[in-house]
């Protein structure tokens, strides 16, 4: 249960609008991603904590994915410290989601950013991949008591084990993990999405998916395959500098993303064979039945030839044919009409 939100097969998907560090460090740009997720209708807008110098050493290097030029020779903590927002904007823009009644998440990467989102009131915590085995952070975060969302791109299941015994040791009883493929963009031939029923057998925990593929399939894949949750990032231009525009949708396409995650949940359906309410009418129409195939006077005994089979499906059905065969019409009988048990003895 995240603020009011069950998270399970019983449930709609909890969409979330990773705005991540869209904004570039800007807390106006923030507010735009805040109001993009409220217009598609998604539940949470989530961003990252982080004070950059106890994120990266100065010689960590960037990904591949996150260097502008092959010659881009920024390190990560200098890039990560243009995307840093203040506390102050982190309070803004927490305000700013209860004003425009969406939940407010963050992903924290260092023990004073839990304590800052704490203070905060978040209602959860999202753990990325990339702390997946930072366990003391992870057991940090339990002791919050807050219900927690762990992603588990890079792992293996021995990591994850370890990691969410290091959650529940510490207290955390509300464990929701999202199968990820922690490439940027991730190809679909990579997404594995069989591998959520793999979490999901082993842990008896909620199972959801965060999206790096291109586009909206992938993702809406994982909800037909039971995602209780899907995060995708998002973006207002593509086109923007920074690590993530490139894996992020811009706002029409997270918006048509809600959508059809919408519309597959209402194509689930309740898993029972019957015909749909629109079907009755069609099967009048579509299916077959026992007609005269000629014209019958009262007193003949019916024979297959005398039996045709066409629309519409108003009288017996053609599977009946055998136990009309040998009867005797009641009275005469045009050819074309649908048979009836009334019309014969």
């Amino acid at each position: 249960m995240i603020a009011g939100h069950r998270l399970g097969a019983e449930s709609p998907c909890f969409i979330v609008a990773e705005a991540g560090v869209n904004h570039n460090g800007d807390l106006r740009t923030a507010r735009r991603l805040v109001d993009v997720a409220v217009e598609a209708r998604a539940d949470a807008v989530k961003f990252q904590t982080f004070k950059a110098e106890r994120l990266a050493t100065a010689a960590a290097p960037k990904a591949r994915y996150q260097r502008r030029t092959p010659k881009d020779a920024e390190s990560q903590l200098e890039m990560l410290r243009r995307l840093e927002l203040s506390p102050q904007a982190h309070r803004a823009l927490a305000d700013y989601c209860r004003r425009r009644t969406i939940l407010f998440l963050s992903s924290p990467f260092d023990e004073e950013s839990v304590e800052a989102l704490a203070r905060l009131e978040v209602p959860a915590f999202k753990i990325a991949s990339g702390e997946l085995t930072n366990l003391p952070l992870l057991e940090r975060i339990a002791r919050t008591g807050r219900p927690v969302i762990l992603s588990t791109g890079m792992s293996t299941l021995e990591e994850v084990h370890a990691a969410v015994r290091a959650l529940r040791g510490a207290g955390t009883t509300q464990v929701v993990l999202l199968h990820c493929v922690s490439s940027y963009p991730a190809r679909a031939a990579d997404a594995n999405l069989r591998a959520m029923a793999t979490l999901a057998r082993a842990f008896r925990v909620p199972v959801g998916y965060s999206d790096h593929t291109p586009g909206v399939e992938v993702a809406l894949a994982a909800v037909a395959l039971g995602a209780c949750l899907i995060e995708k990032h998002v973006t207002l231009d593509r086109a923007l500098p920074g690590p993530d525009h490139r894996a992020s949708l811009e706002p029409q396409e997270f918006a048509a993303l809600v959508r059809g995650i919408r519309t597959v949940e209402l194509a689930m359906g309740d898993g029972r064979k019957h015909p749909a309410p629109g079907e009755i009418q069609m099967a009048a129409v579509a299916r077959r039945s026992l007609v005269a195939a000629q014209d019958v006077r009262a007193g003949t005994r019916f024979t297959e030839a005398l039996i045709a089979i066409k629309r519409p499906g108003t009288g017996l059905t053609p599977a009946l044919r055998p136990r009309l065969v040998g009867r005797v019409a009641k009275a005469d009988i045009a050819v074309g009409t649908p048979l009836t048990w009334e019309m014969v003895a």
